[in-house]
């Protein structure tokens, strides 16, 4: 995993690149789900930034899309387009906007009305299916997302046509909104809902572990059942003095002092031989 926790300390220095380039962003949802998206596009699906639109490729639907910092730092280190372009974030005209878009090369859905991503990766599954091709869809929910009636018709949906080329991955950052998402409406018991809407479902406790969400991943095995992979996620994992608290858009003082912590931390762990950013404490 070595090349990996090198890819994960360069996809966090670009988000702190990105953050700053005006100085505001979505910081908790983007840092909760950065190595969901390296687990993805490095080693579980099947991309070719050299060919975007290569037909085979594996669709990777971010329907959190105002997490497009992790998403735009993850693409640029996969080679989608050169970091250089993150000085055009949120530019009128840009390809970076504040939430993600299909002209950003990498992208497959265009975001912003929240728990439709589900519902849309289904139709392109279902779409794929019937013109014989293999790819699979990857969808990277919220927790909050999952109040909304449109992300379970979707997982119905799934079940019922037995899309097991369907891959939902839940960012259980617990925050959503203004609140904790189980106090604004309670998901439990989460894991046993999407197995009773037919999904074969599997809990990750160490959400923000690239082994442990990669080994689940490619353990699915179940056929013709959808799957489920919830995360247990630390919001503004990576940056210690934020973790687990709620920063709908960090900005000012709190976004720079917050991006001076992370930078120490990488550096200290460019340092060490074979280092790896460190799990935060749990301030949830």
């Amino acid at each position: 995993m070595t090349d990996l926790q090198t890819i994960e300390r360069k996809c966090l220095g670009h988000v702190l690149d990105i953050l700053e380039v005006h100085g505001l962003g979505h910081t908790g949802g983007s840092l909760s789900i950065l190595q969901l998206l390296i687990a993805l596009y490095f080693q579980v699906a099947r991309v070719d930034p050299h060919n975007p639109a290569w037909p085979q490729r594996d669709r990777i639907i971010l329907s959190k899309g105002h997490a497009c910092e992790a998403m735009y730092a993850v693409l640029a280190e996969r080679g989608y387009f050169p970091t250089a372009r993150f000085k055009e974030y949120l530019e009128f005209g840009s390809m970076l906007q504040g939430h993600t878009e299909i002209c950003t090369p990498g992208v497959e859905y265009s975001a912003g009305s929240l728990g439709q991503g589900l519902s849309f990766g289904c139709g392109v599954a279902q779409a794929g299916r019937l013109r014989g091709q293999t790819y699979r869809v990857f969808c990277l929910l919220g927790d909050g997302e999952c109040h909304g009636g449109s992300v379970w018709e979707a997982a119905m949906f799934a079940a019922h046509y037995q899309l097991d080329n369907v891959y939902a991955l839940v960012d259980y950052n617990h925050y959503a909104d203004h609140d904790d998402v189980d106090r604004l409406m309670n998901l439990q018991p989460f894991q046993a809902k999407w197995e009773s809407c037919g999904w074969e479902a599997v809990y990750v406790e160490q959400g923000n572990h690239l082994e442990s969400i990669i080994t689940t991943l490619q353990g699915f095995r179940e056929p013709k059942k959808p799957k489920c992979l919830i995360a247990n996620t630390v919001k503004n994992y990576g940056v210690p003095s934020w973790a687990s608290k709620h920063l709908h858009q960090a900005a000012g003082e709190t976004l720079a002092s917050g991006i001076r912590e992370a930078r120490a931390l990488l550096a200290a762990a460019e340092q060490r031989s074979g280092g790896r950013l460190q799990p935060l404490p749990d301030a949830r």
